[in-house]
């Protein structure tokens, strides 16, 4: 991920001559020059080729609403430590944090024997939590690949004792299990590959390649992206089944010309969906990638996503234990659907590959919660209200007749009336979501409704109303 301080429609590969000829075409119709010239930036060659199937591809997407990100590689093995020091900062960052040495860190990987890895139970847990599709770090800006790429040995297959590649064992079970599966990639920074980027810490993530520490660093940044980065996202993208999501990060020194070079291999997974991370002007993908942070009024006329730790850190770290509490991360789900976004949960698994304790835990009882009360998230858009309710939130359902509107209550009103903003339309129905009971309704003098409900909350977290509104629904 990004610095703290900066702020996934399944696909069929498609192979042989003819798809192959095809690649070949877009590529040399999107060649640098081309750009160059500023006829073809890349917004313009990502709405050419990819704007017209946006809406189709981002049916599920909507649908899902809430995904598990996974933060996964070798430093995974220091866990947020260097010669006795805990870090301060990101555990995906000590590498660059501390500028290790590019031989230095990649001992690191002989150590990385994750013998306790289980898809199965990985893809369960998120599943298991009411998450629709996963992310998982394929390459992050160490330069490590999770997956068996050819391009070199740097690589959890190639480099270490576990001889595993869990992106093809995650990508099968997400497809056993029905979630869709998406991989991060590191498309510019690369501390370990010669020419990779690599940004200084707090600084303007748009800057250039520069700031190597370390000699074996040293080259241009085209030939990485040539002979590293493109060659490794065609393999994801070739040789992994339906990817469903392609999570780009940190578009440090990615110029239109590099940008070019990534944007014709998107067509070998035509349901991709992509972020907007890939050049450093934000102006291809589709979603846009708040970070640690929810926008107060959502994005409006943009599918977003809030990516989000569970505690400080993406990569795991052996001592952070600050943790967010179950509430905090049910609530934000909550927000964040109210506001018509998707909320990216982070887990950060250790070098033995388990899932944190905490981490679990918290998934599991948000869980319980979806079980019952996932309808009010799922397929859901924002709020019809202008302003939030001081006792929650709203999420909404258009139907033939109008529309449905579920109440998230935060604060249970104490005097059993629940007053809900003024609406379009004729409330024909309100009942709580767990257990069906109808509640009895007034309208006061301002012509809002109010509710009957029981003295005691539901649930502690957020207890749920459902509305049936016949017409337009609007708030007034």
């Amino acid at each position: 991920m990004k610095n703290l301080s900066t702020v996934v429609i399944a696909g069929a590969v498609l192979a042989g001559i003819a798809h192959s000829s095809l690649l070949a075409a877009d590529m040399a119709t999107n060649a640098s020059p081309a750009v160059a010239s500023g006829a073809n930036d890349p917004g313009t060659l990502w709405k050419r080729d990819y704007g017209a199937s946006h809406e189709k591809r981002m049916e599920w997407w909507r649908e899902a609403r809430f995904g598990m990100f996974i933060h996964w590689g070798v430093y995974s093995v220091p866990a947020g430590v260097y010669k006795g020091q805990e870090s301060k900062h990101i555990g995906e960052w000590l590498m660059r944090d501390y500028n290790i040495p590019v031989s230095e860190y990649a001992d690191y990987a002989k150590q990385f024997d994750p013998e306790k890895f289980d898809a199965k139970a990985w893809v369960k847990l998120a599943k298991d939590a009411g998450m629709k599709y996963i992310v998982i770090t394929a390459k992050h800006h160490d330069g490590f690949a999770m997956f068996h790429t050819k391009t070199d040995g740097y690589n959890i297959y190639d480099a270490t004792p576990w001889k595993h590649d869990p992106i093809k064992e995650l990508a099968n079970e997400a497809r056993k299990q029905g979630l869709k599966f998406g991989v991060y990639y590191s498309q510019a920074q690369d501390w370990h590959h010669a020419g990779g980027a690599a940004a200084k810490r707090n600084a303007d993530m748009n800057i250039d390649a520069g700031n190597h520490w370390d000699p074996t660093q040293e080259g241009t940044m085209d030939d990485y992206i040539d002979k590293v980065a493109v060659p490794q996202v065609k393999e994801l993208l070739s040789n992994y089944g339906p990817i469903s999501v392609l999570w780009w990060d940190t578009p440090v020194g990615m110029t239109p010309e590099r940008v070019a070079k990534f944007l014709p291999l998107l067509k070998l997974q035509p349901a991709l969906i992509t972020n907007n991370r890939l050049d450093s002007k934000k102006t291809t993908g589709d979603n846009e990638t708040p970070e640690q942070k929810i926008p107060p009024t959502g994005i409006p006329g943009k599918d977003w996503e809030t990516c989000m730790t569970m505690n400080t850190t993406w990569g795991y770290k052996s001592f952070d234990h600050n943790w967010k509490s179950t509430e905090t991360l049910l609530r934000n789900l909550i927000d964040i659907a109210s506001k018509g976004g998707n909320y990216l949960v982070n887990v950060g698994p250790t070098s033995e590959g388990v899932i944190p304790a905490p981490s679990v835990e918290r998934l599991r009882e948000i869980g319980a919660w979806m079980k019952v009360t996932g309808e009010a998230i799922y397929g859901t858009t924002a709020t019809p209200f202008k302003e939030q309710p001081a006792w929650g939130r709203c999420t909404k359902k258009v139907t033939k007749s109008g529309m449905t509107l579920y109440l998230h209550v935060f604060n249970w009103p104490t005097d059993g009336k629940l007053v809900v903003p003024a609406l379009e339309g004729k409330v024909t129905s309100a009942k709580l979501l767990a257990s069906g009971k109808k509640l009895g309704m007034t309208v006061d003098a301002n012509g809002g409704l109010v509710l009957s409900v029981p003295v005691t909350a539901p649930d502690k977290i957020s207890s749920t109303i459902k509305l049936e509104v016949k017409g337009a629904g609007q708030s007034q």
